[in-house]
């Protein structure tokens, strides 16, 4: 990855039109704080780094974010809901998997594959917190399209969480309709 050296900066806040107060008041940061970068006088941690170049993608317009991608309003299943219970919601809604939620707060995803994978003969008697998978990646509404991407190479879908409290659902199908 590239990092955009200070000169770069300028240039492209310069070609957007925009101010240095009206770059930093976008990245949440301080006007003085962006003449210093500019100016070489300051080497940014990352994250600062990270939130103007965010800013000057979305002043260009852009930039794709988690809210634009993701399902909503979430249905979901509780971890004491029954597997029989979930598989009959996933069928009449349409779904391959479901995320699982306790009091808004995401706590795993269960799908048809853990569902078949497991060898009982009752495991539509078992609960979902006995079957699903508890390994889940969240991200903020206003993560970029390629956070939301790279947590996808690695996890059948990503849950948009804000303040606690899952708002949205997105998977590998919502990337590939908004690319095309």
């Amino acid at each position: 990855m590239d990092l955009p050296t200070p000169q770069d900066l300028r240039e492209r806040r310069n070609e957007l039109g925009l101010t240095q107060s009206e770059l930093a008041e976008r990245a949440d940061v301080s006007q003085p704080l962006i003449a210093r970068i500019e100016g070489g006088d300051v080497d940014p941690r990352l994250s600062t780094l990270r939130r103007i170049v965010t800013a000057l993608e979305e002043a260009e317009g852009g930039i794709i974010k988690a809210r634009d991608l993701m399902n909503s309003p979430v249905v979901g299943v509780a971890p004491d809901d029954s597997v029989h219970q979930t598989k009959d919601v996933m069928d009449e809604k349409g779904y391959s998997q479901v995320p699982v939620i306790r009091d808004g707060a995401p706590q795993g995803l269960i799908g048809n594959s853990d569902i078949r994978q497991r060898p009982e003969e009752n495991v539509g008697d078992l609960p979902v917190a006995e079957v699903m998978n508890e390994s889940i990646a969240t991200v903020e509404p206003d993560a970029p399209i390629d956070e939301v991407d790279a947590y996808l190479n690695h996890n059948a879908a990503v849950m948009v969480v804000e303040d606690g409290e899952t708002i949205g659902v997105i998977t590998e199908a919502d990337i590939a309709r908004t690319v095309s």
